[in-house]
């Protein structure tokens, strides 16, 4: 079962303002009161008056109610982290990178509904993108968007046709893959135009690939991993739709891997293409 940290937040966010708010209009006016009366009787007029004693749960209420609300906004609307949990971006995210998700780029959505509320741009060819995966929506993937509504997709003998032109590869060397992505050691590294990113992949030539022609239909997306021979993507379960897109990776804050050491400082801060 995947946990849904969104309907929890929004959940602690309205029970606590929701009892703040109950107690404010129904209790609180009778709490004043009660303590104006004692104060007079047992106070003089030059004694400060002390302010009525909150219930232990109003108080909690009231003092979360703030953190669960900034917490949810900037979650729901400006950025949200992930985890990278497999090998399937490689060599741009790596295990254990933790990044940062632009939420707003996209267009913003109300948290759990994930209905548009707000338009703004389309995902453009060569973003990474996070999404609620076509199979299962409670699981986020992420992958690089190669084709775009109305495009014309082909993948044959570990090459990437759009709209009948091959994408150029450049042989960059053997990659040296270390900790938890140790499986990747030695597999061909190489370079990639597409449109204006150019990034890299890795092509392992022991492995059969999947091949495909497809056209991408309006409204939705051709996506692959980076790790071209060791992912799960669009020649697999089909397209993203845009209802689906939760938000643009746009950088590594961490990266953690037990199996490469702990820590990897120089990725953090990288800013992901």
């Amino acid at each position: 079962m995947n946990f849904d940290f969104s309907a929890l937040l929004v959940f602690l966010t309205f029970v606590s303002g929701f009892i703040w708010l109950f107690d404010s209009l129904f209790f609180a006016p009778g709490r004043r009161v009660d303590q104006s009366v004692s104060d007079k009787a047992t106070t003089n007029a030059n004694d400060e008056k002390e302010e009525p004693k909150l219930p232990l749960l109003v108080e909690y209420a009231k003092s979360f109610f703030p953190i669960f609300l900034i917490v949810l906004i900037l979650r729901s609307f400006i950025f949200e982290p992930f985890k990278i949990p497999s090998a399937s971006m490689m060599p741009t995210l790596l295990i254990g990178d933790f990044i940062l998700v632009n939420k707003y780029d996209y267009g913003l959505r109300l948290p759990v509904l994930h209905t548009k509320f707000w338009e703004n741009k389309k995902p453009e060819r060569g973003d990474i993108v996070v999404f609620r995966s076509p199979e299962n929506p409670a699981i986020p993937f992420i992958k690089r968007v190669v084709g775009l509504p109305g495009d014309k997709i082909a993948y044959y003998d570990k090459t990437l046709y759009i709209n009948d032109i091959s994408v150029t590869q450049i042989l960059n060397g053997r990659y040296n893959a270390v900790g938890a992505g140790k499986e990747m050691d030695g597999v061909s590294l190489r370079l990639e135009n597409l449109g204006n990113i150019r990034h890299e992949i890795l092509i392992d030539p022991d492995r059969r690939s999947q091949e495909l022609e497809t056209r991408v239909p309006e409204s939705h997306y051709f996506v692959l991993g980076d790790n071209r021979d060791n992912s799960r993507d669009s020649r697999f379960w089909g397209f993203v739709p845009d209802e689906n897109l939760v938000g643009r990776a746009f950088m590594i804050w961490m990266n953690w891997d037990g199996k490469n050491g702990g820590v990897d400082f120089s990725r953090i801060g990288t800013i992901i293409e």
